[in-house]
């Protein structure tokens, strides 16, 4: 299966501008949010906002953005399943092949001195764990990256094949959810110690 979309929004913008002139160059749809499309718009870089998928803006500070069913359908729609392509055709939905997604950097937040809790909790990422899971149980049809080291490697698949092996997708997956527990375990850790808790 070709790639033909990808969504890119990351809070570690290593490489990222790079990966997005990549994926034009091969003819690649880009979609993406925030600070991140500002990125790739000042290199230059054709990009859709999110905003313009969803028929929604960016709200409350940007806690929504990906939270919509153009975005979550596109990305979960089992692509050879008659239903989900009706679902699809019916709402406008359009299937996104590659996720390229970081999270918020809440570690990185905590460690800072004098940290408080409403600023770490800001920078809990909500929108960027649900894409990053369901490109990951999707990985049938959707490739999810979510380490910048991994995108020469990800180019070089790409510009070669056009599109990823069921196993290389499955890989990608499992860095994937693994990627969101140690995020997870980050923030249950830091709340257990706002309450007094020992470290989970």
């Amino acid at each position: 299966m070709k790639v033909k979309r990808a969504l890119v929004s990351v809070s570690d913008k290593t490489g990222v501008v790079a990966l997005g002139k990549a994926l034009t160059d091969m003819g690649i749809e880009i979609i993406s949010t925030g600070g991140t499309m500002h990125a790739l718009k000042e290199a230059g870089i054709p990009v859709m906002a999110v905003q313009d998928v969803t028929g929604f803006p960016e709200m409350m500070g940007g806690r929504v953005k990906t939270l919509h069913p153009k975005i979550h359908g596109g990305i979960l729609a089992i692509r050879d399943n008659p239903d989900h392509v009706q679902a699809m055709k019916e709402h406008g939905i359009v299937g996104i092949d590659l996720v390229v997604v970081n999270l918020y950097p809440f570690q990185q937040t905590i460690a800072k001195p004098g940290v408080t809790l409403p600023e770490a909790i800001e920078n809990i990422d909500i929108g960027g764990p649900c894409m990053v899971r369901a490109s990951a149980k999707n990985n049938k049809y959707v490739a999810i990256v979510t380490n910048p080291a991994k995108y020469d490697e990800i180019i070089a698949i790409l510009k070669k094949d056009g599109e990823f092996t069921d196993e290389y997708r499955l890989e990608l997956a499992q860095e994937a959810f693994h990627h969101t527990a140690v995020y997870d375990t980050a923030i249950a850790a830091y709340l257990a110690k706002q309450i007094g808790k020992k470290e989970v």
